[in-house]
């Protein structure tokens, strides 16, 4: 920002803005002109509270204006009449950093606009057409079931670092690449296709679970199924549970691929039971998650990994209409010399074909070639089929939605559409969502952009129920926040979630003077994690103990009031000062106390390790005898989780 606008929105010349920073506690540079943004709020949240000039006159009362869904600062402030520096000094109050030329969106317009007193109402003849979860819904929930058929179903290998999902899905492709393809596969395209009993199945081979999470978080639905890996010598790690997370959220079924079964300390019987205790319990132990034993290194197993791939396939009977609207999802892009931006995309339904009119995010374009995952180019892409996509006017993002329009010009409206939201400064109503403590409830009010989305949203959030906590949506709808949802919200004790959806101007003040919580979400794992989160708070926490060692008392040598000082020796572990200690006799736990000093050879001393001898001053209620047993431990406050 520069200090120029800073100053002037503080009334100051930029002399007494130095000084006045400086006594604040705040550098600037003799040299500077600019201010980072950051340092730029903090000075002024520091120095606003000083006497300023008498504010511009109020418009009269009921002055309405039409907001774009996106405008420019400086053709905001002219549509309001007012100086640009009133209207960014007020952009800067709601935390929005926004110079003259930048480009502020609907929902922030209309709060600025009512506060310097304005009526609002959208342009209606703005398009806010969005492409992204809520579409892919609606046109597969569309399709007529009498024209949808079997596709081939879409695999995503996950698992822990180093458990070997290169290695599978490695020896997946070597044991089905084409027989005299030269060098195999030569270009990566994000996914590839294989052939299994005359049945296709297209792998997703996206690097590693930062694509696929950020696949899923911008809306996208790619994945049937989820091979999850797991090293028969390792078992259950930290990203075998994050996947099966994101598996639970996402409705995905899993297929265990216990791996490295030709080690010679695996242990496939530990892999089960430690994925019993996830929730995630295979057909052999009674459950219904199928689990295979492999070797990718040995090529062991294989085949039998695929047969149950397409069981479940079967099973779950994934199908998509050819001859529908045609939509696909974005699993990575990038610009290629001699070709420009091109995208990798799984087709999810219709067909389509070199010349079609696309757009996916903020791309959009006509298909100059479609490659498969060998470059060989080819006329058409059918449902699950992975290709790439050159004729982009730019790289679209990973998990954007494509579809093939009619018209360039929509398509290219489309592009516009969401480049602005990209480059818009947005204000968002983002507080942390509470529930009642006393009743252990999360009440949520939910609008959505489409009818999918809320689906989608529905789906995600029936994952949460739990015995401890209640999520109880009170309403659901499509279409903009309004003014019953508020009071229905203030009545009901809810939280309103609009998911890509706009909040009526009167709706906003009335959430203000209600003090209705009303969240804006673009991201739905975002969405979803905040609720997670939300949910988790209302569980009763629960102590958890560590126990750090075992002593045996061989000798007492004074007994006083609530005290004894004792001798014994640590048998396993270790004794530590400070921390408290449960006395045994036997099998039953009679006392607890508290170690107030602790000597290992009449020294003091913090903690004492196993076969060494200490003496103690033990603060406890009961008798010790010879014989008890003391066990030193720590207790913790461990949140539940779900």
């Amino acid at each position: 920002m520069n200090l120029s606008s800073l100053s002037s929105e503080l009334n100051l010349s930029i002399q007494e803005l130095r000084a006045k920073a400086a006594a604040a506690g705040f550098f600037i540079s003799p040299r500077a002109n600019k201010l980072d943004n950051f340092l730029a709020k903090q000075i002024l949240d520091k120095l606003r509270q000083q006497p300023r000039n008498a504010p511009s006159a109020q418009p009269p009362a009921n002055t309405v204006i039409e907001l774009p869904s996106f405008i420019k600062v400086r053709e905001f402030a002219l549509l309001l009449d007012r100086p640009v520096v009133e209207v960014i000094k007020v952009l800067i109050q709601n935390g929005v950093m926004a110079t003259i030329n930048e480009e502020i969106d609907y929902d922030t317009a209309a709060i600025i606009a009512q506060d310097l007193g304005f009526e609002v109402q959208a342009k209606a003849t703005e398009s806010t057409a969005t492409a992204g979860l809520g579409l892919l819904h609606e046109v597969l929930a569309n399709e007529l079931p009498e024209r949808m058929t079997p596709r081939p179903p879409i695999v995503a290998v996950m698992g822990h670092v180093d458990h070997g999902k290169t290695t599978l899905l490695d020896a997946i492709r070597q044991a089905n690449v084409v027989s005299g393809e030269s060098g195999g596969i030569t270009q990566h395209i994000g996914a590839y296709q294989v052939k299994h009993n005359g049945k296709l199945i297209t792998f997703l081979d996206t690097p590693g679970h930062e694509a696929f999470s950020e696949m899923r978080a911008r809306g996208a639905n790619v994945t049937d199924l989820i091979v999850l890996v797991v090293a028969a010598d390792d078992g259950v790690r930290p990203q075998t549970v994050e996947v099966i997370n994101r598996a639970k959220f996402s409705d995905v079924p899993i297929i265990v691929a216990i791996n490295k079964i030709d080690k010679e300390n695996a242990n496939p019987m530990r892999v089960k039971q430690e994925l019993a205790g996830l929730g995630v319990v295979t057909e052999d132990w009674g459950g219904k998650t199928i689990a295979v034993e492999v070797s990718a290194k040995q090529r062991k197993g294989i085949d039998s990994l695929l047969d149950m791939i397409l069981l479940s396939a079967e099973v779950e009977n994934f199908r998509a209409n050819p001859d529908g609207k045609t939509v696909g999802t974005v699993i990575e892009s990038h610009t290629e010399s001699g070709k420009g931006p091109v995208a990798s995309v799984i087709i999810q339904n219709g067909t389509l074909e070199v010349g079609d009119i696309i757009v996916a995010g903020s791309g959009y374009g006509r298909v100059k070639s479609l490659e498969d995952e060998y470059s060989k180019k080819v006329k058409t892409a059918t449902p699950s089929t992975p290709v790439e996509i050159a004729g982009f006017s730019i790289a679209p993002q990973a998990g954007d939605i494509l579809r093939k329009l009619d018209s360039i010009e929509k398509a290219k409206e489309i592009s516009d559409f969401s480049l602005k939201q990209q480059r818009s400064h947005t204000l968002r109503s983002k507080k942390q969502l509470q529930g009642d403590a006393t009743s252990k409830s999360l009440n949520l009010i939910i609008k959505a952009d489409v009818a999918g989305s809320l689906e989608a949203i529905e789906q995600s959030l029936g994952k949460l129920k739990n015995d401890e906590v209640t999520l109880n949506i009170i309403s659901r709808g499509v279409g903009e926040v309004n003014e019953s949802d508020v009071l229905l919200a203030s009545s009901s004790g809810a939280a309103i979630i609009a998911f890509r959806s706009k909040t009526n101007p009167k709706a906003i003040n009335l959430a203000k003077q209600k003090q209705v919580s009303v969240d804006t979400y673009e991201v739905i794992y975002e969405l979803l994690e905040d609720i997670t989160t939300a949910v988790v708070k209302l569980f009763t926490p629960e102590y958890e103990r560590t126990s750090f060692g075992k002593g045996q008392i061989l000798a007492i040598f004074r007994t006083e009031k609530n005290q004894m000082i004792i001798g014994g020796k640590v048998t396993s572990g270790e004794i530590r000062k400070n921390k408290q200690v449960a006395v045994w006799r036997g099998e039953v736990e009679i006392a607890q106390g508290e170690i107030l000093e602790l000597q290992e050879s009449k020294i003091a001393t913090k903690e004492v390790a196993s076969g060494r001898e200490f003496g103690m001053k033990i603060k406890v209620a009961a008798k010790l005898q010879v014989g008890d047993v003391l066990e030193s431990y720590e207790e913790t406050l461990k949140q539940k989780t779900l």
